[in-house]
């Protein structure tokens, strides 16, 4: 028999032993059944932290069908899951919940064909109780995936696809978000307004240069192709985006850049190439990100609330999706406007 310092590791037999009940009855207190009386889990729970007893996860796991765990899966390359503070607060988000619920949290990034073919096949295999996915592309097979499997999911952004079903989703409205930063930038005298997109392979990039184009229109602007370049939503992107609409000999004198990364991007290659920013061209970021208030000059940007949506995708995973309490639900988080020194 199994020994541990010269003392003999608790067992359930142990337990039901102290507590004057049948083995299967301790399996339901643990299991959380409520097919026990109030009395009976009390006394059950009483022997456990009497005896130091800690149950076999991988036991538990057989009968309940649950793991207790949760994935993570950040659809970018490993580089981009750690620089960009966007993941880091849809992180700080989900551990939250998932720290109330006494439940575990498995984080994983997937990018290219290979990987998501190796992620998509250890979440089918019953190794979490449901999966959120964040930063999903166009070409992304996870959702189809996992859906024909039957694992839980929840996004976080609308998944680009005409025929992948997202029945739980969390988002913000990318597109008012867009048109709130033009709109400031047309309001505050700029003629000549450009944008640095995000990628056209996601509904984020292609919901934020929708608003830029309706704000345009709102205004009567003729929106200048000349000034529209697509970037990556990383730093590097921004900064060579901006490159490129500078050496088309396109004069801006202010940009709307989606995302807060490649606006600091941006404020670099516009210092290069002997710009100031804002008295030459003012900037207006998105995300709101700490970096947006420790640039130099501090980054006007549009506000998304990327830790209330990591609670969010987390709730509706565990509380909704899960236990199939609903068959559909859709969280759209609203955006405003943050004015700093940029724009």
């Amino acid at each position: 028999m199994a020994k541990s310092g010269g003392r003999q590791r608790p067992t359930l037999e142990m337990v039901a032993q102290r507590a004057g009940v049948g083995r299967g009855t301790v399996s339901r207190v643990i299991n959380g059944s409520s097919q026990v009386s109030p009395r009976t889990r009390e006394a059950v729970h009483n022997a456990i932290a009497e005896l130091g007893y800690s149950p076999n996860q991988a036991a538990r796991t057989l009968v309940t069908r649950r793991t207790d765990t949760v994935a993570l899966v950040v659809s970018e390359s490993r580089d981009r899951l750690f620089a960009d503070p966007f993941f880091a607060d849809i992180i700080r988000g989900v551990s939250s919940v998932l720290h109330e619920r006494d439940l575990q949290l498995m984080l994983t990034t997937a990018r290219g064909e290979a990987e998501h073919k190796r992620v998509g096949e250890y979440l089918s295999g019953a190794h979490v109780d449901g999966a959120l996915l964040v930063s999903l592309h166009r070409d992304d097979p996870l959702t189809t995936r996992l859906a024909d499997s039957g694992v839980p999911v929840v996004h976080g952004g609308r998944p680009y696809s005409d025929v992948a079903p997202a029945p739980f989703c969390v988002d913000v409205d990318n597109v008012e978000g867009g048109r709130v930063a033009t709109r400031h930038l047309l309001e505050t005298g700029h003629e000549r307004v450009g944008t640095i997109t995000g990628p056209q392979d996601m509904n984020a990039g292609v919901g934020r240069l929708q608003g830029f184009r309706e704000a345009m229109a709102e205004a009567g602007r003729r929106v200048d192709e000349d000034l529209v370049v697509q970037g990556d939503f990383s730093v590097d992107g921004g900064a060579e985006a901006t490159a490129e609409l500078l050496d088309r000999g396109a004069h801006p004198d202010a940009l709307f850049v989606a995302s807060d990364m490649m606006a600091i991007g941006a404020i670099r290659t516009l210092r290069e190439r002997g710009l100031s920013v804002p008295e030459d061209v003012a900037l207006v970021g998105f995300d709101d990100s700490l970096m947006a208030q420790h640039s130099t000059p501090s980054l006007t940007t549009v506000h998304q609330p990327t830790v209330q949506m990591g609670r969010e995708m987390a709730r509706l995973l565990v509380d909704v999706a899960i236990p199939r309490t609903a068959e559909s639900e859709l969280v759209t988080l609203e955006t405003h406007l943050v004015v700093r020194d940029s724009g």
